[in-house]
């Protein structure tokens, strides 16, 4: 499974504001926005400051997309290994 935050992204583009104006903004740390810059995962909390900031719903910000059967295979195994 990933998770993408393109759309954020876009709707900040659309906003015209910048990804530091949103996290002082929303009142998010540093290293979560480094996290979502990355397609990593974040607390539901980030996700609900967000959208209470910018006035939309969590899918005008995320995406979940699925894995293909290699993807899974790849976490297993590295799972296993750690």
């Amino acid at each position: 499974m990933s998770i993408s935050y393109n759309k954020l992204w876009k709707l900040l583009i659309d906003k015209k504001m910048s990804a530091a104006e949103l996290r002082k903004a929303a009142e998010i740390a540093p290293n979560t926005m480094t996290r979502m810059r990355k397609d990593q995962e974040v607390t539901l909390l980030v996700l609900e400051k967000i959208c209470e900031t910018l006035d939309v719903d969590f899918g005008d910000i995320v995406e979940y997309k699925k894995s293909d059967d290699n993807d899974r295979d790849m976490e297993v195994e590295h799972n296993a290994e750690g």
